[in-house]
């Protein structure tokens, strides 16, 4: 697979990664089964989608522990990015940014993931009762002591912290901006999709002018853009998509027409092409510095994504996807 760099720091993944949070959080816990997330990690790696990103609210810490249990073989074969930031109680997260409790959540992340040096340490989320300076302070001592090797920002909640009348990813420019003075910024993590392309405007840019790496969360939009969900059919209760605007019945049929003109695409780049892996080579044509990470927690998810790092798009293709109706449904 193709090679691609983040940030400074020259951390080299393949160019699409393996987003770990649905093996373990957020997604249809009955689907979820360990085994079958252990073979998907390794199938991963065998392909070359080398980064692992995960966090340690997911499960929670169970997501590290699974894991570990695959960087105990195959350390070698895989960049790990981990987040700190959250804590996750009884219906309800908050964040903790307090340097004391960084270094400890570290020191835990590391026991669960076996590993001595985690190669991407993200913020999951700025802590509003902590400046941020100092969380990432501590963080930045974290790589003096070796061990973390890159620090990454994570801006996907970027929407729940948006002002009225302000671009989605403002408040994140600025946390950046200020932790630039403290400690280099290795790599953003955001959202970023053929239905959500706020990104674009803004964030990417700043990333590309600075040489940070960005990782592009829900490249597939939380698998809409997979075309594999019908809509009316539901969520199990604990799965994200129960409470999201897009997935009502009502919005999933009205943003039919997106998953079509990518299917439109697919099918002149061959029969076995899918609207999956056009919607992740569109996000890897954003720039070299971009890396989709898209979630998967079965082999044949991770191998058809990971086959769109050899699919490229034409002109034509590209022009075709942008004049696509925007997604209805919003957070906003």
């Amino acid at each position: 697979m193709e090679r691609r760099t983040i940030g400074a720091t020259a951390l080299a993944v393949g160019a699409v990664g393996l987003g770990c949070m649905p093996m373990s959080w957020a997604y249809s816990t009955s689907r979820q089964r360990g085994e079958e997330s252990l073979r998907a990690v390794h199938r991963a790696l065998d392909l070359g989608s080398t980064l692992l990103d995960t966090a340690d609210m997911y499960g929670p810490f169970t997501n590290e522990l699974l894991l570990g249990r695959v960087l105990r073989q195959r350390r070698s074969d895989a960049l790990v990015s981990t987040k700190v930031g959250l804590l996750v109680g009884d219906q309800h997260v908050v964040a903790n940014g307090r340097p004391g409790y960084v270094r400890r959540a570290c020191d835990a992340s590391l026991r669960r993931l076996q590993t001595d040096v985690i190669d991407l340490y993200q913020l999951h989320r700025a802590d509003p009762e902590v400046p941020i300076e100092e969380t990432w302070g501590a963080m930045a001592d974290l790589v003096r002591a070796g061990k973390v090797r890159a620090l990454g920002l994570c801006a996907v909640g970027a929407r729940s912290a948006r002002r009225p009348g302000a671009r989605l990813h403002d408040t994140t420019i600025r946390q950046l901006e200020r932790v630039q003075q403290v400690f280099p910024v290795s790599a953003v993590e955001a959202e970023l999709s053929v239905w959500s392309p706020e990104a674009l405007e803004t964030l990417l840019p700043w990333c590309e002018a600075r040489g940070v790496g960005f990782l592009a969360a829900m490249p597939l939009g939380n698998g809409f853009l997979t075309g594999t969900l019908t809509p009316g059919v539901g969520f199990e209760p604990d799965d994200l998509r129960a409470r999201h605007p897009r997935f009502t019945a009502e919005m999933m049929a009205a943003n039919q027409p997106i998953v079509a003109g990518l299917r439109r695409v697919a099918r002149r780049h061959g029969e076995h092409v899918t609207p999956a892996q056009v919607a992740l080579a569109w996000v890897l044509a954003r720039g070299r510095h971009v890396v989709p990470v898209p979630g998967a927690k079965r082999e044949r998810w991770v191998a058809e994504n990971a086959a769109a790092a050899e699919l490229r798009l034409t002109e034509r293709d590209l022009a075709e996807i942008a004049e696509l109706p925007a997604a209805r449904g919003s957070w906003d």
